[in-house]
């Protein structure tokens, strides 16, 4: 097997030196579409030696292969500025105007994902030395191609940092958390609306994989787990990660899911489970609010997107999604979208997280909320995660872990009330006007000194989180 982790290493050093690549984020764009070309490829290839009829939808010229003279796999190929304006005027534009009219999936994948990347990198020297080390990958090997998927989630993970491309990424311990509790069955249709990288995802096809390994059952998980995304990176990056977690053709849709009216949902798009990241604390564009209902529009995405969830579930249909401390209290709209949920939904648990679970990207107070479909609230159980002992908030290198939601696991079936979980009935919900941000009735407020150092980040941190807000107005307002 290949040293994956030694490739990958090279890959960046060389990268590193290319003066078109400016920040991790897009680095890892570049990495991306060229990783994606090269699992695509090999998985032609596995496909043509099943399948004598199958055709690739990528022109031979431009797949990528060992064949002598192919620009990709032949080591000897191409190179320099022969090589970049082959790339740039040739490969680019090919696959962004790749023939989709046969309703050929592959094909429409390949077209999305070269229609909002790019290559970025300037000397064709490096973009030839990073194409000979992914030739040293192997994606037909189910070893390899499992040890690599297992990396590209770090490397996914390191998008946590990386600017706002920070928020296309959700701990591994809270998507795997929440998809453990919803628990989705084989069968049942899954959705993220909100995608990102795939980690609802990947983590529903983790979960549905451990009860089988019928190729059948397998077969209708490409179809029944199922994504949407509206930006190009996480795009490309999920797809990749479901190709890497054996999807062939995964099922996720480039577009803004609150881009059309609510009522263009209808049953056929229903699901019986979603689980998401939906973003926050930003402002939707293009007057997306003018697609729902007048007595639900507001510019805050969290809550659009908690109305188009509701919609999108089948009676009886569950879900578990992280929302923000500001969507569980508010008067006018926010509080008609809240009534709306424990009228039409049975809201049955709240998970309260700290604040720094999303750093550096976003340091609200966060929820995992857990709701189904068909029957109204009755009451409402809420449980308090507090902080590893002896640590103050989560970092980079102190992330939240899948181990730390283990007492919560053993209470949820087995519920008693404690000092760090309550129980609030509907009727107390209703007397504050259905706010949910309710706290822990036992917990004595904390008393914590703060070091100049500290004081002077918070402060930096709201100046930062203000001029984000006043740039998204200013570009409203001038739309």
């Amino acid at each position: 097997m290949s040293n994956i982790s030694g490739i990958l290493k090279s890959i960046r050093d060389i990268m590193w030196q290319d003066t078109g690549l400016n920040g991790d984020a897009q680095r890892l764009e570049q990495l991306g579409w060229m990783l994606f070309l090269k699992i695509f490829s090999d998985k032609d290839l596995e496909m043509e030696m099943m399948d004598s009829s199958y055709v690739s939808p990528i022109p031979k010229e431009f797949h990528w292969t060992k064949e002598k003279g192919n620009w990709a796999g032949d080591d000897e190929g191409i190179t320099g500025d022969a090589l970049l304006e082959f790339v740039d005027r040739k490969l680019f534009p090919a696959l962004r105007n790749i023939d989709v009219s046969t309703g050929n999936r592959r094909a429409l994948i390949v077209r999305e994902v070269f229609e909002g990347n790019n290559n970025y990198m300037k000397s064709g020297i490096n973009l030839r030395k990073v194409l000979n080390k992914l030739n040293e990958l192997n994606f037909n090997v189910a070893k390899e191609r499992h040890a690599f998927g297992e990396l590209y989630e770090t490397m996914l993970k390191e998008l946590q940092s990386a600017g706002k491309s920070g928020e296309f990424y959700t701990p591994r311990a809270i998507t795997s958390f929440i998809t453990q509790m919803v628990n989705p069955q084989h069968n049942q249709k899954i959705l993220d609306p909100a995608c990102g990288t795939g980690g609802f995802l990947t983590c529903a096809i983790d979960h549905l994989s451990k009860s089988t390994k019928s190729v059948e059952l397998r077969k209708t998980m490409q179809e029944n787990i199922i994504g949407w995304e509206y930006k190009p990176l996480p795009y490309l990056l999920a797809t990749t990660n479901l190709i890497l977690h054996d999807i062939e053709v995964p099922n996720i849709s480039f577009g803004d899911a609150l881009g059309q009216p609510l009522t263009h949902y209808t049953e056929k798009d229903r699901v019986d489970v979603i689980i998401a990241n939906p973003p926050f604390g930003g402002i939707v564009a293009n007057n997306n609010e003018n697609n729902f209902p007048q007595t639900f529009r507001t510019k805050e995405s969290a809550d659009l997107f908690l109305i188009l969830i509701i919609h999108l579930l089948k009676q009886q249909g569950k879900a578990g999604i992280v929302l923000p401390d500001g969507s569980l209290t508010g008067e006018g709209v926010k509080q008609r979208v809240r009534e709306r949920l424990l009228t039409e939904c049975n809201l049955h648990t709240i998970i309260r997280l700290p604040n720094s679970v999303f750093q550096p990207y976003a340091t609200v107070a966060t929820n995992l909320l857990f709701f189904d479909k068909g029957t109204p609230t009755t009451n409402v159980w809420y449980y308090e995660h507090k902080m590893p002992q002896g640590q103050k908030a989560y970092s980079k290198t102190k992330p939240i872990r899948v181990e730390e939601f283990e007492p919560i696991r053993q209470w949820w079936n087995n519920r008693t009330e404690s000092d760090v979980c309550w129980n609030v009935s509907i009727d107390t919900i209703k007397e504050r006007n259905y706010d949910l941000d309710i706290k822990n009735p036992v917990k004595q407020e904390e008393q914590h000194t703060y070091t100049s150092a500290e004081l002077m980040q918070q402060l930096e941190q709201s100046f930062a989180t203000s001029n984000t807000l006043l740039q998204q107005l200013k570009q409203v307002i001038n739309n």
